[in-house]
Formats: structure tokens, C-alpha cells, sequence
């Protein structure tokens, strides 16, 4: 069989997954921390790295459902409560957060101009959390690709590699443009991404068979967006009428 075909079929799969990962990580950077953020990820790499040169074939064994529940019901914990947050601040049921308080604030804590570097462990987790289970998918696409022999394997393994120095290539143009977004805005994004990927993996770990696939992702974010959007109407509706009441409770 010839090699690059398989490289290729190693590449485009594990792009997918890696793109998935990317889409996370870079929300929860931009909102989060960028160290806590990609250290996480940096760390689930080389988690994964010495899982696979330790045990090989043998993770074929593993549930990768499993994985899903658990990641997918912690994504989905993170998204609702980040997503609350942001919901009720674009309701200006509180208020919104002050960037540049903070930024101050943080540069009085640090004893440094150079603005805030602490370490956030949400970002972290979160980020270690998917990378981790988008690594585990792409190592079982390697290994499935690779069934036939060694030399599949490594062909496979090769694509897989390009997918990831693609993606993160991707990561480091695209970071900067998204840290200019302002910070509720993005915190609603990243609420919105975070369940309805947590969702669409939990989902598929219990046995759901979603239509379309990955396709229903767009179907999932496009629902959580709708929900999340009509909660701040709601909200803002219903904070106008209590200042009403206590304004009329005044006048009279």
C-alpha cells in the first residue's frame, strides 16, 4: 500500500479532532489566560506522548466513551456557569468586569508593567481536559489507520503530527486578534462553545448517534446560542420592570 495515502487519511482525521481542540483552548485563552491555557494543553500532549510509548497498542482496550462522559459533563459544568455569568452581565443584571480595574490592580499585585501573568488553574484543566480527549481520539484514528503493520502506523503517525504543527501554527495567528474581543463577549462565546461541545461528547459517549455527525456541533452552539440570547432578553425585561416598581414605589 502506498504512503501517502495514508498520510493523508492520518492528516485530514486528525485535523478535525485537533481543530476541535483549537477552538477550546483558544476560547479559554483569550478569556482565561493564555499560560494557564496552553500550558494545559502543552502538558496533555506529553501526558499522551509517554501513554502511547509506554503502552502502544494496549489503549485500543480503553473506552474511549468513557472519556467522553467525562470530559463532555465537565465542558458542559464550565460552559453553563460561564455562560450564566455572561448572560445576567449582558443583562446588566451585574455589572460588566473592568479590564483596565483589574489590569491595575494586577500590575499592584505583581510589582511589574508588564500586566497579568498568574496562573489560572479553570484554564488549565480546561484546556488539559480537551486536549487530552481530542488527543486520545486522534491516538485511536493513528492506530486504527495503522492496523495493518508498523509501517502504516508510522505513515499515520506522520499525518497526525502535520495536522497538529498546522494547528498550532493556526493558534499562534489567530490568538491575537481574538485577545482585542471585548471580555463578556467573549466569555458568552466561550460559555456557548463549552456546552455545546460538552454536550455533543457526552452525548456520544452514552451511545447518542447524532445526525450528521460532527455536524450536529454547529446544530448544538446554534441551540445553546438561541437559548443563551433570549435568557438575556428575558433577563432585561424582567430587571427593567423591577426598576420600574421601585421607582413608582418612590414617586408614590
Amino acid at each position: 500500500m502506498q504512503v501517502g495515502p495514508l498520510v493523508m487519511a492520518g492528516f485530514l482525521a486528525s485535523l478535525v479532532e485537533c481543530v476541535e481542540a483549537l477552538t477550546i483552548v483558544l476560547a479559554v485563552g483569550s478569556t482565561r489566560g493564555w499560560r494557564g491555557s496552553v500550558s494545559g494543553s502543552v502538558v496533555a500532549i506529553v501526558v499522551l506522548i509517554l501513554i502511547v510509548g509506554a503502552f502502544g497498542r494496549a489503549l485500543e482496550q480503553v473506552p474511549i466513551e468513557l472519556v467522553q462522559i467525562f470530559v463532555g459533563g465537565l465542558l458542559v459544568i464550565f460552559g453553563l456557569r460561564w455562560l450564566r455569568k455572561a448572560i445576567l452581565r449582558s443583562a446588566g443584571v451585574i455589572a460588566l468586569h473592568d479590564e483596565a480595574a483589574a489590569f491595575a490592580a494586577e500590575k499592584r499585585r505583581m510589582g511589574t508593567a508588564s500586566g497579568s501573568s498568574g496562573w489560572d488553574l479553570v484554564a488549565f484543566a480546561t484546556s488539559f481536559q480537551i486536549t487530552m480527549l481530542e488527543g486520545a481520539e486522534v491516538v485511536f484514528i493513528v492506530l486504527g489507520i495503522g492496523a495493518g503493520g508498523a509501517g502504516l502506523t508510522v505513515a499515520a503517525s506522520i499525518g497526525a503530527v502535520a495536522a497538529l504543527v498546522v494547528t498550532v501554527a493556526t493558534g499562534i495567528i489567530v490568538h491575537r486578534p481574538l485577545a482585542s474581543i471585548p471580555e463578556n463577549l467573549l466569555k458568552f462565546i466561550v460559555g456557548v462553545l463549552l456546552s455545546a461541545f460538552g454536550t455533543f461528547w457526552f452525548g456520544e459517549g452514552a451511545g447518542m448517534l447524532w445526525p450528521g455527525t460532527e455536524w450536529s456541533l454547529a446544530g448544538l452552539t446554534l441551540g445553546y446560542l438561541l437559548v443563551a440570547v433570549t435568557a438575556v432578553r428575558l433577563c432585561r425585561v424582567t430587571r427593567q420592570k423591577g426598576l420600574d416598581a421601585v421607582a413608582l414605589g418612590k414617586a408614590s
